[in-house]
């Protein structure tokens, strides 16, 4: 690892956590050390901007205050509740999540990264964002946002690796302010060092939804919510007529999510598809 000067580490702590009194934003799920609540709000954010998830996260904490209610609602609410946050399979992961923490967990979410790897939904940086910012446990978590701080203002190359950028994480990390810090920088990296201001590309880009795969089958599951019945694949195909892709395909996708099931109708009378029970 490239060694930080003590110099360098306080200058940038003090600028970023200067910047965070002055304008920090504010949001409902900072206002939390509930693991649970900040693990929803977590699995939200994945993807999508802050400004989106705030009426969904207070519609979703009041609706699921805690693992259990969440575990005893069907699936075709948590998706009606979901939808307008994009990527509906976070939903349905965070529902099996909750399955899990009442059954192996006593109904409350684990605090140690290694255990919340084990949940549905749950990759690397989330299993550390969650302690950081429920317990405020001395430890780094690094996104797309704080990579790029990191590279802009320690002068590292944009080829840095996961593990150096996670070690130089750790060094500048204020030792008892970890919940602040990641606060800090989130902002700090959504306002003043941002992609386009900075140049710097996310290691993975997010291709253009509309049109895209992932928008035909969020459509196609939000008309499945909105039938009660289910449809059948005949009616879906005579709907999405001028859909680029294979519509087969599209709900095969579906069906691995464990979004929907399909169930064939009797005497050759095709595939009736509902969002699963």
């Amino acid at each position: 690892m490239k060694r930080i000067p003590p110099d360098d580490i306080d200058m940038l702590q003090h600028k970023v956590l200067s910047f965070y009194r002055e304008h920090g934003r504010v949001y409902p799920w900072r206002k939390t050390t509930d693991r649970y609540a900040v693990m929803v709000s977590e699995i939200m954010l994945q993807q999508t901007q802050a400004d989106r998830v705030v009426g969904k996260y207070l519609a979703w904490m009041e609706r699921y205050p805690d693992p259990a209610s969440l575990a005893a609602s069907s699936l075709k609410e948590v998706l009606c509740l979901w939808s307008g946050l994009g990527y509906n399979a976070r939903g349905e992961r965070l529902q099996r999540a909750a399955d899990i923490i009442l059954r192996d967990f006593d109904g409350q979410v684990p605090g140690d990264p290694e255990l919340l790897m084990t949940l549905p939904g749950i990759g690397p940086y989330t299993s550390r964002s969650i302690p950081v910012f429920a317990d405020n446990m001395d430890i780094a978590a690094v996104d797309t946002n704080i990579r790029r701080i990191l590279i802009v203002e320690l002068g590292l190359d944009e080829s840095t690796g996961p593990k150096q950028l996670m070690d130089v994480a750790r060094a500048v990390l204020p030792a008892g302010r970890s919940r602040e810090w990641h606060n800090a920088l989130m902002d700090y990296g959504a306002l003043v060092l941002t992609a386009r201001r900075t140049g710097i590309r996310p290691v993975t880009r997010q291709s253009r939804f509309e049109g895209s795969r992932r928008w035909y089958r969020s459509r196609i599951l939000r008309d499945l919510l909105e039938h009660d019945g289910g449809m059948t694949t005949e009616e879906i195909s005579a709907r999405y007529a001028d859909c680029p892709y294979d519509l087969d395909g599209l709900l095969d996708e579906l069906e691995k999510d464990r979004l929907i099931e399909q169930e064939a109708l009797p005497d050759d009378g095709g595939v009736m598809v509902r969002v699963r029970a």
